[in-house]
């Protein structure tokens, strides 16, 4: 597929046929792994390479991509998963409508059916991560409207695509299996969207409805959950003051795990997201920003309150998935602090320093299943230090990164049971990705 992604030149389209595309290598290393299970040290390669065609015919489009990702180097004790391995798959195979102002005077309707990737607000419910090796896709179907007073939203109704293959065997083996959905998980809901109406932000509402149920060869925990999402944002702009508040209540039912009599836990549970920043209007635009969110977790009585964020996407809140993959939208309070700058067209700079403590002392810490049920451990996680730099080598064709974490383990993260003492956890991942 690098191959192939390097070949094909835009020139050699069929007339009305648009071919696009990328190539990513990535080089990742991890040291002080607290996770028993994995090796305190670990590195590997993954590959991606993506190709996309798309076929305008008036109001309607058809549109494919192929993706294709893979690791190299990892073995047995490697923290490796679906969200790596995921090879020569069609992740996107669909055809679009614009139908116009039919819903009055200034508005727009556009639907799709097919395979998509799927973003819904601010993505940390449902969204096509792209740091990640692979990505997340459905199957179904979505319209996207717009009114005339300027209001923005869609609607969808779509079966999740389950990557394939999903054992470690395979995964290691980069084999290729056609990724499925059914009807045994389902995902829909609808967002509305205002314009910049309400002391310079805008308000957004989503609904976000999942229910999954146990299929051949597939136990679950029967998740039936409703996520109600509200948030209050102002883009980062020259010279003003930026935010976004944003808090979502998620109820339902659950099974405690996903054996077939598994007690059924009625859902409680929530997330709350605020920042407020500043961008100065000078060379490179700085940006410094305050943040925190809190995440529920676990607690002693009969419901689940631990928050399930579906689909969302972790980096752009916390830090890098990939071989580091330790801190999700699960179980967690954080306030922090980000730094942001673009000195030219080229490059951009990222750092941030996050506090990290349990929003639950006696659930497990985020998403890497570190517990103390007692809660003599206490909450304090640790601090993390993320760093990352983008540079374009050859501008919009070549661009290299560079991502680097520092985990300062606290208590919890050194005293739980089943934590691993082994010093602070480093990671280090450079990649190069080409478009063309």
């Amino acid at each position: 597929m690098l191959a192939l992604a390097a070949c094909i030149p835009m020139a050699q389209a069929a007339d009305g046929l648009q071919l696009s595309g990328t190539a990513r290598v990535r080089y990742e290393s991890f040291s002080g792994q607290p996770r028993p299970a994995f090796k305190d040290g670990d590195q590997w390669i993954s590959l991606r390479t993506t190709l996309m065609a798309q076929q305008d015919l008036g109001p309607l489009k058809f549109v494919g991509e192929l993706y294709d990702s893979r690791v190299y180097l990892a073995d047995q004790r490697s923290a490796l998963t679906t969200n790596d391995v995921n090879a020569l798959e069609l992740t996107q195979a669909y055809v679009a409508a614009d139908l116009g102002a039919v819903l009055g005077k200034d508005s727009d309707l556009a639907v799709q059916a097919g395979r998509f990737t799927l973003n819904v607000g601010s993505r940390r419910l449902v969204a096509a991560d792209d740091f990640r090796n692979t990505t997340n896709a459905v199957t179904g179907l979505k319209s996207d409207f717009k009114f005339g007073g300027g209001y923005t939203g869609n609607v969808y109704y779509t079966l999740p695509q389950l990557r394939l293959p999903d054992t470690l065997p395979a995964l290691l083996d980069n084999d290729i299996r056609w990724d499925r959905e059914s009807s045994a998980a389902v995902l829909s809901g609808a967002t509305l969207t205002s314009p910049r109406r309400f002391a310079g932000g805008a308000l957004e509402g989503a609904l976000v409805v999942f229910r999954e149920y146990d299929a051949p060869g597939r136990p679950t925990r029967d998740r039936d959950l409703r996520t109600i999402d509200l948030r209050y944002f102002r883009d980062a702009k020259p010279g003003t003051l930026d935010w976004e508040f944003e808090a979502a209540t998620q109820t339902g039912h659950v099974r405690a795990s996903t054996a077939a009599l598994a007690a059924r836990k009625a859902v409680d549970a929530g997330f709350v997201h605020a920042r407020l920043g500043y961008q100065w209007n000078t060379r490179g635009k700085p940006r410094l920003g305050v943040e925190y969110d809190w995440v529920s977790g676990e607690g002693r009585g009969l419901q689940s309150q631990r928050f399930d964020t579906l689909f969302g996407m972790r980096r752009g809140d916390f830090a890098p998935s990939g071989l580091y993959n330790l801190v999700g939208r699960a179980n967690i309070s954080s306030p922090g602090l980000r730094f942001e700058m673009a000195p030219d067209a080229r490059l951009d700079l990222m750092a941030t320093v996050r506090g990290l403590w349990l929003a639950s002392h006696t659930d497990a810490f985020s998403t890497i299943g570190i517990r103390d049920a007692t809660g003599r451990a206490g909450d304090h996680a640790g601090t993390q230090f993320d760093t990352r730099v983008r540079y374009w080598l050859v501008p919009k064709k070549l661009r290299l990164e560079v991502n680097s974490v520092l985990l300062a383990k606290g208590r919890f993260l050194q005293e739980a049971p089943n934590a691993r003492n082994n010093g602070d956890a480093r990671f280090v991942a450079v990649s190069l990705q080409t478009s063309f």
